[in-house]
């Protein structure tokens, strides 16, 4: 196909499959995300209808790591020429630095809100954040009954990484969100707490990004509850936004902000300060990463089995037609997985092991999250055919993400009993089995 045919099945597919909104500014110099409102698993579907309808198709590899930001981005995956370029990775998170793990520059990852928040303090406070990192890999999701997967639900709470915090780096995090008072009565809270906010003081609010359009939404999750941070500007009307998790800040009309805080989809919020920080204590850290670290499964892999598995099956009513909004936050619990890079970094540089062989864990960490991207293909592949031999490849993707995983924690184990033997004196290890066994 030609350029422009390309761009013409490109429309057809937005247009007729997907029955998309947002196509007045269609063009080759459109911007997917900003321009036509298109997140990371609607460009997904547009691969899979391009290769159904229209039997183009471009290698899984370019899928995973797509790297494409206009209609012309797209259109060049599928132009004759391109057909065998490795397409750059798509930085949803991640960071670099030319001096390499051991540099004084820590590599920069952000991929949870609340943890990114109260990090974000830390590095302020030129102390070294990248252990905090250890409860994000696993972090908490829920399965909901239909067997869909959940980034947030009711059950889900921060209070297991809040107290840790306190714990390790002795800056008490005070939440002062209260779920039995009206939203009213929390936002005039929330009114205080960020005119009274001190110079080191942090005030962290839940908020509905989808109701903030201002801000880019890589998701464009409907609703996407988030945390950020607030205070005053010199403009009464205005509010500055610190967005640690999106490296993102800058100034928002104050009520666009509440907003997007008073809608009935989020609810949440801390305060603290970090001018209270110190460097965790060894025996501490130990403490967090054993109580982090799940070494014999991987929860993730498990669940998309399990929810997989239950849509083939016609567990309590479902079916593959409901296989695509079941996984559809997959690429939000996915980018996790890059926090194992800061676990690895952390225990590299305290026992200087080489530098070499760090990286080469750094590409088993992407080849981790590329696998679960290619399984969000298969997944949706499988959805839009129905048909249920194709049902092979997902769990093939599966025992691929399941190994990758597994072969990191082993790893991460390795690196954590070196550090312990190094960093752990032997009178301090018998009192905590002490305490461990009372």
């Amino acid at each position: 196909m030609t350029r422009d045919e390309i761009l013409t099945a490109i429309h057809a597919v937005l247009s007729e499959q997907m029955m998309h909104a947002h196509l007045d500014g269609f063009s080759l110099e459109a911007r997917l995300n900003e321009d036509l409102y298109l997140d990371s698993v609607l460009i997904l579907q547009i691969f899979l209808n391009l290769e159904l309808e229209y039997g183009l198709s471009v290698p899984e590899e370019a899928i995973a790591k797509q790297d494409i930001e206009t209609v012309a981005d797209l259109v060049a995956l599928y132009e004759p020429k391109n057909t065998a370029v490795v397409v750059p990775a798509f930085a949803l998170a991640g960071g670099a630095t030319d001096e390499g793990v051991h540099g004084e520059a820590y590599y920069d990852i952000k991929v949870h809100c609340f943890v990114s928040c109260v990090c974000d303090g830390l590095k302020r406070q030129g102390l070294d954040h990248r252990p905090f990192y250890f409860g994000v890999w696993d972090a908490k999701f829920a399965v909901g009954e239909r067997f869909e997967l959940l980034y947030h639900a009711p059950g889900i709470s921060q209070e297991f990484l809040r107290e840790w915090f306190q714990r390790l780096y002795g800056v008490p995090v005070r939440e002062w969100y209260d779920a039995d008072k009206t939203k009213i009565e929390n936002l005039a809270v929330l009114l205080d707490l960020v005119k009274d906010r001190r110079e080191t003081g942090s005030v962290m609010v839940m908020l509905d990004m989808f109701h903030l359009p201002e801000r880019e939404n890589k998701f464009n999750q409907n609703p996407f509850p988030h945390y950020l941070m607030l205070q005053e500007t010199n403009d009464p009307q205005t509010w500055f936004v610190h967005d640690p998790d999106y490296r993102w800040e800058g100034e928002i009309a104050r009520e666009k902000v509440i907003h997007a805080i008073m809608q009935p989809t989020v609810g949440g919020g801390y305060v603290f300060d970090s001018a209270q920080a110190r460097p965790p204590k060894p025996e501490d850290l130990k403490a967090y990463f054993e109580a982090c670290f799940v070494k014999d499964r991987n929860p993730l892999v498990d669940a998309i089995r399990a929810i997989v598995t239950a849509h083939l099956d016609g567990t309590g009513g479902i079916d593959l037609s409901d296989l695509t909004a079941a996984v559809r936050e997959l690429p939000v619990i996915t980018i996790r997985k890059y926090a194992y890079e800061h676990g690895f970094a952390f225990f590299w540089r305290a026992l200087k092991l080489p530098a070499a062989e760090f990286e080469t864990w750094c590409e088993e960490i992407e080849a981790l999250v590329q696998a679960l991207k290619k399984l969000h293909y298969a997944c949706m592949k499988l959805y839009q055919t129905g048909d249920p031999a194709l049902a092979a490849p997902v769990f093939e993707r599966l025992d691929e993400a399941d190994r990758l995983e597994t072969r990191l924690k082993v790893k991460l184990a390795e690196v954590f009993d070196l550090w312990c033997a190094h960093n752990i004196p032997a009178r301090v290890e018998v009192r905590m089995l002490k305490r461990a066994a009372r």
